[in-house]
């Protein structure tokens, strides 16, 4: 059964971008991955499935129904996080749980005191008084104390602090294993590649990707950094590893210019160097190019998994296809 299902789902603000033309579909029981960098259009997304404002074009739908015809049925059964939390003021932790609990007719104080303990939040604090991470515990907990059978999550662990992710991650997987969909959005990689079985991949309003995170994580792409004190030495180097017989100048090889064209199929991106340090992605045979640096005076190399925004450029010289 599909939980979610939007279909060129579309919002524009006044003349300014929202999303575009959004597809993707999230089935019953799946920890779905959402992600995205800052500005991309996620938290449009989300409040376009939770029903606090109305798509320009296309269609959402939870449970088959349209958020704007069923809100409330959708709503009992839906637990939200923001991305940030704001809370009425003069009130304690404890008074909004029960606000959260109240809207829904229900009594959750038993499962909210479990949940405080987990997440080590005082029930008696003052809202006014909480930091960042406290007030998102108390989203967290508004959210899951009713335990609903869907979790729509908007970057929920910004302000959290390791251990506490960690705790929040635990409850979510028991959560998912007892049935439960979970849709999490987020700019962190690790994260969804950590929890989520499968993700949509949104960049400036469009859908980039789509598929398990095995599939998405796929680039093979590494972040290589090397320090050497003889940078002709090396980008000499890695010309003869890209291509041998290529009499090309050395900076067209390693693209210095940045260029991500589709049409450019070296398997050197992003090559940057300052001072006797030098930095690129690697899309080829690892040991290749360890092979061929191997004549290169470099005193320290690392090879890395590439950062978010480096994933997003693998995909857009795929032409978002996988």
């Amino acid at each position: 059964m599909e939980v979610i299902k939007t279909d060129q789902l579309t919002k524009y603000y006044g003349k300014a971008r929202g999303i575009i033309d959004l597809s993707f579909s999230v089935e019953e029981g799946e920890f779905f991955g959402f992600i995205g960098p800052n500005g991309a259009g996620k938290s449009t997304t989300i409040r376009l499935l939770m029903g606090l404002m109305r798509a320009t074009s296309g269609s959402a739908l939870i449970y088959g129904m349209n958020i704007g015809d069923n809100k409330k049925k959708i709503l009992e059964n839906t637990g939200y996080i923001p991305s940030e939390a704001m809370f009425y003021p003069g009130t304690t932790v404890s008074e909004i749980l029960k606000l959260s609990a109240g809207l829904r007719h229900m009594d959750c104080s038993a499962e909210a005191r479990r949940l405080c303990e987990r997440l080590q939040l005082d029930p008696g604090k003052k809202t006014d008084e909480l930091s960042l991470g406290n007030r998102k515990k108390t989203a967290i907990v508004c959210a899951l104390q009713h335990r609903p059978g869907l979790y729509i999550f908007d970057e929920p662990t910004s302000g959290l602090d390791p251990l506490i992710q960690k705790e929040f991650f635990e409850i979510l997987q028991e959560r998912n294993a007892e049935g439960a969909t979970i849709f999490l959005s987020s700019h962190i990689l690790s994260e969804v590649q950590r929890w989520c079985s499968r993700a949509a991949v949104i960049r400036e309003g469009r859908l980039a990707a789509c598929g398990h995170i095995t599939e998405l994580a796929g680039t093979r792409a590494k972040r290589i950094s090397i320090v050497c004190p003889d940078m002709h030495g090396l980008r000499e180097a890695l010309q003869r590893i890209i291509s041998p017989n290529s009499r090309s100048p050395v900076q067209d090889i390693l693209s210095v210019h940045n260029s991500n064209s589709i049409r450019d199929k070296s398997p050197v991106r992003d090559f940057r160097s300052e001072g006797n340090t030098a930095s690129f992605l690697w899309q080829g045979d690892i040991k290749k190019l360890l092979d061929g640096l191997s004549q290169v005076p470099y005193t320290d190399i690392s090879v890395t998994e590439p950062d978010l925004n480096e994933i997003f450029m693998h995909f857009y010289e795929q032409e978002g296809s996988l």
